[in-house]
């Protein structure tokens, strides 16, 4: 059933019996805020899921049109606004980051690195950091200070850790390689956007995402990476995440031009219990990836 309202709809919630509003102290609280989306996933201490919701805010085009959005979304919602939360790790989608070596990292340069890749308003933006686990990379990314500053009245005393989506889209991924040769590209379809990423022998070799305006620029920005990374469409293996089902025409697509194309699975450092059922393996796997990020 879907919830709709002007600023946001529920498109997919999914929640175990074994869920308990009285609680949330033994859980742990995951947001992925996006421009035009937000997902709510819920963990327990023993790594079962037992809530996944997934909202797109469709009339959203500025800042502070998410942050309005987003507080009319958490007003109405049973959960999202207590204040006793196990832990809280919150995701952002926000196209205003850079990886920087751990050995280079500097904090007091932060800005000067951000400035490689992207604008950033310093009146209007809070310039943040993520530390990764596996991977000698801190991502430094830029949000709005709107935001961030709303997100500490809502959570006062929960210190929550703040991460970039490519971290923890990272982080998954370099968990889940050590099921796969080298010879692999990891892919996430994101709405809006595509990830692609390379790694070898649990090292990342690399990372980048593409805006998508059409189908056909998800084949071509796979292809130009692919032909980057010396791989061969014919024999190098492709392992697709995200929002594509195993029966869409973009699946097939694929592969008229990449032979062979599989979809990865979930991180199996998470239980998922028959009520997720419904849920491909291939969908939100970078929501369950913030799970992987620590505190800086």
């Amino acid at each position: 059933m879907q919830v709709r309202t002007e600023h946001y709809r529920l498109l997919k919630k999914i929640k175990d019996d074994r869920f308990e509003e009285e609680a949330l102290h033994q859980y742990q609280l995951f947001l992925h805020i996006g421009i035009r989306d937000f997902q709510v996933l819920v963990v327990s201490d023993d790594q079962r899921v037992l809530l996944l919701e997934d909202y797109v805010l469709p009339e959203v085009s500025s800042p502070q049109e998410l942050l309005t959005s987003l507080q009319e979304l958490f007003e109405s919602h049973s959960v999202l606004s207590a204040g006793f939360w196990g832990n809280i790790k919150i995701s952002f989608k926000t196209q205003k980051f850079v990886q920087v070596p751990t050995a280079l990292f500097n904090e007091d340069s932060m800005l000067e690195y951000l400035m490689f890749n992207a604008q950033v308003d310093e009146q209007t933006e809070t310039i943040l950091k993520a530390q990764h686990n596996k991977q000698d990379t801190v991502t430094v990314f830029a949000v709005s200070t709107d935001l961030i500053e709303w997100l500490k009245v809502v959570y006062p005393n929960s210190n929550p850790v703040l991460m970039h989506q490519s971290a923890a889209l990272i982080e998954g991924v370099l968990a889940e390689s050590v099921k796969y040769n080298n010879n692999t590209l990891y892919v996430y379809i994101d709405r809006f956007k595509l990830h692609i990423v390379s790694c070898n022998n649990g090292k990342l070799i690399y990372y980048n995402q593409f805006v998508i305006n059409q189908f056909q620029d998800y084949v071509r920005y796979i292809m130009l990476v692919m032909k980057s990374l010396k791989m061969d469409q014919r024999t190098s293996q492709v392992v697709l995440w995200g929002y594509i089902g195993k029966n869409s025409p973009h699946y097939h697509e694929f592969y008229k031009f990449i032979s062979n194309v599989n979809f990865g699975s979930r991180p199996a450092s998470m239980r998922f219990s028959y009520f997720f059922d419904e849920l491909q393996e291939q969908h939100f796997f970078d929501l369950y990836s913030i799970n992987l990020i620590a505190k800086a």
